[in-house]
């Protein structure tokens, strides 16, 4: 099957898909995106009703395009899905080609050993092919789901924070939030208002000011050059802390949810804790993070045991020519948001373009 030497298929066309396309056609490249859903949003329609960026919109924006609108408003769910929208229009004016309802199944190896080359095949059997491939799929598809003692067994309702739209997702007067980061308080405090919540983990919640001398801490984060520090390699990317402009934790210490230690384990209809002390509970939600989402890449040797890509600051370790996006902790502590993706993206995109022209062996550098 022939192959165009410009062609780059990537997969998933939410935020970090799309800046991978702006940075292959700013390359010369001829993107193509594969978005399983019907559209080029990502996983942004199906965050919980209540979510909102934790950046202003003036920091939030893809690269070539702002956000728009007051700068300093935290944009809502559907704001950034309308936006990624308007940001997808627009590279396909400029080139770029997009198909919706394009769920990739699988790929394998179709080049030379040490050149690179992949063949995608979708769920409806098509098979496309390209000399270079970015991952950009992101991990709401995946939701991490810990085994907890006495879960499986647990009489009530037991639900991933990635399956929550509002308070009316969760039946019963007394909800046990596991976790300790953003969604995890976030989701608590707005469960409060109705019932009886307790906040569970098995680490403190760490709370930093969101606007510290009254400015928001991305301000910060850009005047420190923070958010473009490279960070050291991490298996497992450490806990991310709460940003808080007060009510949470103003709301836990008046008592409007609890925070208590992790339980001992779930019993029937009951939790019982590391004191003894056992009470019954109606539901439990998971806010316990989410696992790259790469199940097409199961076969080809990309993934390590645990599903998780073998890769180097998003350059695969085991392909030339494959590339990944939107992983957390990729490159910097931004890259897996709206505001780092895009300087990932540019580098990313930069290697694969000089490796399709032939400049060198695939090589990956710390």
């Amino acid at each position: 099957m022939p192959t165009d030497n410009d062609r780059v298929l990537i997969v998933g066309a939410g935020q970090s898909g799309l800046a991978a396309a702006h940075a292959a056609l700013e390359q010369g490249l001829r993107p193509v995106l594969l978005e399983a859903s019907g559209r080029a949003a990502g996983s942004w329609p199906r965050y919980y009703d209540s979510l909102a960026l934790f950046s202003p919109a003036r920091y939030s924006g893809l690269p070539g395009m702002a956000f728009g609108g007051d700068p300093e408003r935290y944009p809502r769910r559907d704001e950034v899905a309308a936006y990624l929208e308007r940001y997808a229009a627009a590279l396909i004016r400029r080139g770029a080609e997009l198909r919706t309802g394009a769920r990739v199944d699988a790929v394998r190896s179709a080049g030379e050993p040490g050149k690179g080359g992949f063949l995608v095949r979708l769920a409806d059997g098509e098979e496309l092919a390209a000399p270079a491939l970015i991952a950009a799929s992101g991990s709401f598809g995946r939701p991490h789901r810990p085994a907890l003692p006495g879960l499986d067994t647990f009489a009530g309702r037991v639900l991933h924070v990635a399956g929550y739209r509002s308070p009316a997702s969760l039946p019963g007067e007394h909800v046990i939030v596991v976790g300790a980061g953003n969604s995890a308080v976030q989701v608590a405090h707005e469960l409060a208002s109705e019932r009886r919540v307790t906040l569970a983990g098995r680490a403190p919640i760490r709370f930093v000011e969101q606007r510290p001398l009254g400015r928001d801490l991305h301000f910060w984060f850009r005047v420190t050059g923070f958010d473009r520090l490279p960070l050291a390699r991490a298996e497992t990317p450490p806990a991310s802390p709460v940003l808080d402009d007060g009510r949470y934790r103003r709301a836990l210490r008046e008592g409007r949810y609890a925070r208590r230690e992790m339980f001992a384990r779930l019993d029937g209809e009951h939790v019982e804790w590391p004191d003894g002390g056992r009470e019954r509970v109606d539901a439990v939600l998971l806010a316990t993070g989410y696992r790259p989402n790469l199940p097409y890449l199961a076969d080809v040797g990309a993934l390590t045991a645990g599903g998780r890509p073998r890769q180097r600051r998003g350059l695969s370790l085991t392909h030339a020519g494959l590339g990944y996006l939107g992983l957390e902790w990729q490159r910097t502590p931004s890259s897996n948001t709206l505001r780092g993706v895009g300087a990932d993206a540019r580098r990313v995109v930069r290697i694969l373009a000089r490796h399709l022209r032939g400049s060198g062996r695939w090589q990956v550098h710390v």
